[in-house]
């Protein structure tokens, strides 16, 4: 028998239907085995499709699941119908205030990030790998939610599982050039081999949330790449010179 789909829920956003899934549950075989739910990995359509609809009646039953094309980006898109999987646009993050609508996006390693301003009925998803989250992918997205109702203050968010500075090995070029944004980000990195640096993905998301005004963030602390039962990771598949990898979705709907 199938494992059970893993839901990981954030205190913070008590009041939202949400939930961060894992690889756990699922029709998926070989590589990608488990609960995948990307659209774009090398995996059958109808498991990747499965899996998608296993996802939602766990954490958002009888709603309509939402995603976009994400291609690294810090552009947040404002849904207010669904549209089908071959008209997502590109972007890496969502906002809406229609009940019925679940919205979703997948990683495997960068941060998934939800948010929710209860008392204005707005709720935001956001996809944040480095390169989003350095261009501001969480302000794009919190803009989207105020310009619903939202009020910053209000808003709570999680950040879900994603790589942790222990397993994120990155070289000193990407962080002097934080580092240069600004003397602050210094906090993020922990020194490494030489050339190298550890990043605290999490921990950045987190402060971008706080320095934008959010008023409650969570930060779920779980690393995706040490635990290959739990969670898809590419670096580990990379590192692992595998062709393959799978992506865990994140989701959230108004209750």
């Amino acid at each position: 028998m199938a494992d059970p789909v893993e839901v990981f829920q954030a205190d913070a956003l008590a009041g939202t239907r949400h939930g961060f899934l894992g690889r756990r549950g699922g029709v998926s075989t070989g590589l990608v085995a488990g609960l995948n739910a990307g659209l774009g990995s090398p995996d059958e359509a109808q498991a990747v499709d499965q899996n998608r609809a296993l996802a939602l009646e766990a954490v958002a039953s009888g709603c309509r699941l939402v995603s976009v094309y994400q291609v690294h980006s810090a552009t947040c898109v404002t849904v207010a119908e669904p549209w089908s999987n071959l008209d997502r646009p590109q972007a890496d993050a969502l906002v809406t205030d229609r009940a019925g609508l679940a919205l979703g996006i997948v990683t495997a390693d960068c941060a998934p990030v939800l948010l929710a301003d209860t008392q204005a009925g707005v709720i935001g998803a956001a996809h944040a790998g480095w390169k989003g989250a350095v261009a501001g992918v969480t302000d794009s997205t919190i803009a989207a939610m105020e310009a619903l109702g939202a009020r910053r203050g209000r808003i709570a968010a999680a950040v879900g599982p994603c790589i942790a500075q222990a397993s994120y090995e990155v070289d000193c070029s990407f962080a002097d050039r934080l580092r240069g944004d600004d003397p602050g980000n210094a906090r993020f990195f922990a020194a490494g081999r030489p050339g190298h640096a550890w990043f605290d993905l999490e921990l950045y998301v987190a402060q971008r949330l706080e320095s934008a005004g959010i008023g409650r963030i969570e930060r779920l602390g779980l690393d995706t790449y040490p635990d290959p039962a739990r969670f898809f990771s590419y670096r580990r598949a990379t590192h692992l010179g595998e062709p393959a990898y799978g992506r865990q979705l994140a989701l959230i709907a108004l209750a």
